[in-house]
């Protein structure tokens, strides 16, 4: 039995994984290396020859127990590491640290701490966030904790989430977003790292996946043959390859064009926005210790994330941040405009937060992509994809599936891929 998959980023390496001793596994992939959005740069160093960094910053939760296990399984467990992630708000004209409750009631009115308290505290004891699919963010935070929190806090991560969209998401997913985030101790919270980078995660599972016969191929399908009502095979470069299965990791709108006969009775109508992540190299930090800053104010983007103030700069031999926005459009200027006109909206965004930053950047990388994560709307549960469709032999995962909702992560993708491995082989054994 043959099963192709389309993607190689953690969703489609993760169904391989699971599915390489059952069958021959193809895995089609339009990048020149697996990973998706887990993919790294190479990065020379004068002082240690080259090193991974991820082309999109990525850290996991305690709680993320299919990677973690995965990582065992790899015989990589002894390179996770879990360290204290601080993060801050920019607003003012100043960083706020806001890991601590002593910090956070330096950054924010006394009595939006307490209404933000509550709010949290009502948030953890939601155990069906079900009922919250159907109301906006925005309207339950007003409710709960009053038009000044959502203004002073809510609002500018919403910004930075979501854009122009942030009055349209729902609040199923900021409760899931707080349950996972407010789970910090006294000194902030702990998130997990490979040491080396999550490449090594990447590399471990496609060497595991060609050790037992799978095969990753480069190239675009243009189209998935359906046959009497089943999937019989995909078109790779003008390619027929046969097959008895078909995984889509592909975002919906996506699969649409090249499934022929479309997938009735589901609603792809799933609306995605884009990411422009920029890596700076640096002769030298910006911020003393914060990690990840959220920002609010006039500036092209939504965060910076200065990743060695939280792994060790000696991992690199110099400074690495990342400077990010999303986008809710291919008419942005962040998807129209060259990498050097972008970097330079970044470069001015920066020198206004950090006067003298043009002179430390060594280098610098950018990564667009246009489907990087669901807007996460009102009415986005109804809309979640299945694992098994009702075309025979059409399966799906990704960020679109169950396990990446309310709140998208590494470790969700790699759950939807094992799920909708697990879903085909039910199947199978069930003939």
């Amino acid at each position: 039995m043959r099963t192709v998959i389309i993607g190689s980023g953690l969703a489609g390496l993760a169904a391989a994984y699971r599915l390489a001793e059952k069958g021959e596994v193809i895995i089609i992939e339009k990048e020149p290396e697996p990973g998706g959005m887990a993919s790294s740069y190479s990065i020379g160093s004068p002082h240690l020859g080259s090193y991974h960094i991820e082309k999109y910053y990525h850290h996991i939760f305690a709680g993320d127990k299919e990677i973690i296990t995965l990582t065992e399984e790899l015989g990589l467990g002894a390179r996770l590491e879990w360290i204290r992630g601080t993060t801050g708000y920019y607003f003012n004209g100043k960083v706020y640290p806001m890991n601590t409750p002593s910090e956070i009631l330096r950054a924010l009115p006394l009595l939006d701490v307490v209404r933000l308290a509550w709010l949290v505290l009502k948030a953890k004891a939601i155990k069906d966030r079900t009922p919250y699919d159907n109301i906006a963010a925005k309207k339950w935070i007003i409710d709960t904790a009053g038009e000044s929190v959502y203004r002073n806090f809510f609002e500018p991560l919403l910004q930075s989430k979501f854009g122009d969209n942030k009055e349209l998401v729902s609040a199923a997913w900021l409760l899931g977003r707080v349950q996972i985030r407010s789970n910090r101790g006294a000194k902030g919270e702990r998130l997990g790292y490979m040491r080396g980078g999550f490449h090594a995660l990447v590399e471990a599972m496609a060497d595991s996946i060609r050790q037992r016969g799978g095969k990753i191929i480069s190239g675009t399908v243009s189209k998935i043959d359906i046959i009497d009502g089943a999937a019989r095979g995909v078109v790779v470069n003008g390619e027929h390859i046969p097959c008895d299965r078909v995984i889509s990791t592909a975002a919906p709108h996506m699969l649409e064009k090249i499934v022929d006969t479309g997938l009735p009775g589901y609603d792809m109508d799933i609306r995605y926005q884009g990411t422009a992540c920029a890596l700076f190299g640096l002769i030298d930090r910006i911020m003393d210790d914060t990690y990840w800053l959220n920002i609010k104010a006039d500036v092209p983007f939504g965060a910076v994330i200065e990743h060695t103030n939280f792994i060790p700069q000696p991992d690199y031999g110099e400074h690495l941040v990342y400077v990010t926005s999303y986008f809710q459009s291919p008419d942005s200027v962040l998807w129209r405009a060259g990498d050097e006109e972008v970097i330079e909206m970044y470069q001015k965004g920066m020198e206004k937060l950090f006067p003298g930053f043009r002179r430390k950047v060594k280098w610098w990388r950018l990564r667009r992509d246009m489907d990087t994560a669901p807007v996460y709307e009102v009415g986005y549960g109804k809309k979640v994809l299945p694992y098994e469709t009702n075309i025979k032999g059409l399966y799906l995962a990704g960020m679109f599936s169950e396990a990446n909702y309310p709140e998208r992560s590494m470790n969700g993708s790699i759950m939807a891929g094992f799920k909708c491995a697990d879903a085909i082989i039910k199947a199978e054994e069930s003939r």
